[in-house]
């Protein structure tokens, strides 16, 4: 064992003496403590034989040899050996896996740890040995594909367990059926407790590896650069879960035969999702839609897959049909205004909360308030969900019943969505940043550009920040000098102005430059961090010269538009004129003339022309 790697000290066995109600006859017993620290002694673990390999280490079939002072027991486990890392790397990976050790052995959805090690320089992790796993047997199946009551059963099991390692603040991030292990049972667990959670922040000696933070055929978009495009959170299971049911159900992996940067290409630059078979029960074709929602925000949450699946399973028939097929359409999944119905339903609102009508997601103007902030005094729905409230409004007499989904929660001046910034500045990461939940105790979460997980902390470390909008148009602060992005220049060495065009989960910018010549395969959309632009218009430009900057900026806007015009314009003329000039041949030729005919009839064309300019 590596000098530098701590092993927890083991409580040693004691004896004690056992009353069984006659105090003469007392028996001394010997009491081995249960196992309550990871560490698990190398010497004690046999490799026998690697059984897989993953994107971050392999795994063996070894025996763990466990002995105490009256008992000697061997159990044959599977070992996941991580790729090497440095030492100091090492025991951080350790001290984090010890303090949830004990919390995943509660876990009955999850694999049985039996602890940690030191095999041969690198970190092992021996686990409960399974048979099988759904990925076994959907190879050993008809066209690699799963019954639907099968999949409706193990998606249900699935959605508990992961229930279940979220409680502890665990993401899997590594969700795929060969990882969805069958016990004894058949009843499937997690064989992926969350090493990629555990590993961030920690640096991996494979560059390729580094970039990634799960098997790339079941990333989520934020996986690729969590901390540009993040945060990682929940919902990003959420994806990987979808991308599961789905290989489940045609047999074959997503993304099946393209590379690592192909995938990227195709999950984060063209913003393609798996496809999805049709057929399916409507409320599982939804949710499954919903789990590849780009913006992680709009996905599902994994109690909403659990509802959906177990509930279709009712739906099924002995031969595998369902209740219903085709006959109800499927729910569209936008809303409106960039939400959808699984970002309207995250938050349950209560009596007593303090209500506004809801905000529009990144609107380019504010919106007309229907509803000024009030309080709610009444919920009016059915005993599912409350579908309207009754809101109390300073100035009416009487309450508005109003549809839950128009409303936002107000806590402590704060609303899901607004634009945040630390009180306390950092360098680590971007101090503004878009809000993600807020509690009624004042936990707050916020997704910040630089920071690869959510951070969390309370409402009075925030203030309110200016607010970015979609088509809004921005520009470096004077006082940066070395932005974050890459950031285009005009000839005279000025930043240019950009619109922005989308806004990234952790407020994360993605600006375009309409005013700029491209070339070839040249970008032109950038990145940039919200702390360091400024929004530009007629308003905040002082002098003349970035006024006339800022008209170049936004009417090269429309230059396709208006190139498009001339080119229609010209066409127009021509065809108008070669119609002109048809119609005056006709005209001019006799009947059954020839080929000389027609030339004489050019002349006489001319002649006219000319002698209507004398």
């Amino acid at each position: 064992m590596p000098q530098r790697i701590k092993a927890p000290k083991q409580v040693p066995s004691f004896e004690y003496e056992l009353f069984e109600g006659d105090p003469d006859l007392l028996r001394t017993v010997v009491a081995t403590p249960t196992q309550t620290a990871p560490w698990i002694d190398p010497s004690s673990l046999k490799l026998k034989h690697r059984i897989g390999r993953g994107p971050f280490g392999d795994i063996w079939l070894a025996t763990h040899h466990q002995s105490g002072f009256d008992f000697q027991e061997y159990h044959e486990v599977a070992v996941k050996m991580l790729h090497p890392l440095k030492q100091e790397h090492m025991q951080k990976f350790i001290d984090k896996f010890e303090k949830l050790f004990l919390k995943c052995r509660e876990l009955p959805g999850v694999c049985w740890l039996h602890g940690v090690s030191v095999v041969n320089g690198k970190i092992s992790i021996a686990m409960r040995f399974y048979e099988g796993s759904v990925g076994d047997q959907m190879a050993q199946s008809k066209g690699g594909k799963l019954s639907l009551p099968d999949i409706l059963r193990y998606g249900s099991q699935l959605a508990k367990g992961l229930i279940q390692l979220h409680s502890i603040g665990l993401l899997v991030l590594n969700m795929k059926p060969s990882n969805f292990l069958i016990s004894d049972h058949d009843q499937l667990v997690l064989g992926d407790f969350g090493i990629p959670y555990l590993l961030l922040g920690i640096p991996l000696s494979d560059s390729d590896m580094a970039l990634r933070l799960g098997t790339p055929n079941y990333m989520a978009p934020e996986q690729w650069d969590p901390e540009v495009r993040g945060p990682l959170s929940l919902e990003t299971d959420v994806w990987g879960f979808g991308c599961s049911v789905v290989e489940m159900l045609t047999g074959v992996q997503p993304w099946f035969g393209k590379s690592s940067e192909e995938i990227y290409h195709s999950v984060v630059v063209r913003k393609e999702k798996p496809h999805v078979p049709s057929g399916l029960p409507p409320a599982v074709e939804h949710v499954i839609n919903g789990c590849f929602e780009y913006d992680l925000r709009n996905r599902p949450l994994v109690s909403d897959l659990l509802l959906v699946f177990e509930s279709s399973q009712h739906a099924i028939h002995g031969d595998g049909g369902w209740v219903g097929l085709g006959s109800r359409p499927i729910k569209e999944k936008s809303v409106g205004n960039g939400y959808t119905t699984w970002y309207l339903s995250k938050d349950h609102l209560q009596v007593g909360d303090t209500v506004r009508s809801r905000s529009l997601l990144n609107a380019r103007r504010p919106h007309t308030v229907d509803v000024r902030e009030g309080t709610i005094v009444g919920l009016d729905g059915d005993a599912d969900k409350n579908s309207f409230a009754l809101v109390k409004v300073p100035g009416m007499h009487n309450a508005l019943r109003v549809q839950e989904s128009t409303l936002e929660r107000v806590t402590f001046g704060f609303a899901v969505g607004d634009w945040v910034r630390l009180k306390q500045e950092t360098n680590t990461h971007s101090s503004v940043g878009i809000l993600h939940a807020v509690q009624r105790d004042r936990a707050v979460s916020v997704g910040f550009l630089g920071l690869e997980t959510l951070w969390v902390g309370k409402a009075y470390q925030l203030q309110m920040a200016e607010p970015y909008y979609v088509g809004q148009f921005v520009r470096l602060k004077p006082n940066v000098v070395t932005p974050r992005f890459e950031w285009p220049r005009r000839s005279g060495g000025t930043w240019c102005s950009g619109r922005i065009s989308e806004i990234l989960p952790n407020g994360c910018l993605v600006v375009e430059f309409p005013g700029r010549f491209v070339l070839g395969n040249e970008p032109n959309s950038f990145l940039a961090d919200p702390n360091e632009v400024e929004s530009v218009s007629f308003d905040t430009c002082p002098g003349i010269v970035e006024k006339y900057h800022h008209v170049e900026d936004f009417h090269w806007a429309v230059r396709p538009l208006a190139i498009a015009f001339g080119l229609f314009t010209a066409v127009k003329l021509t065809i108008s004129m070669g119609r002109g000039i048809s119609a005056r041949l006709k005209k001019n030729r006799p009947n059954g003339q020839d080929s000389g005919g027609r030339k004489s009839g050019w002349r006489r064309i001319f002649r006219d022309a000319s002698s209507t300019t004398k």
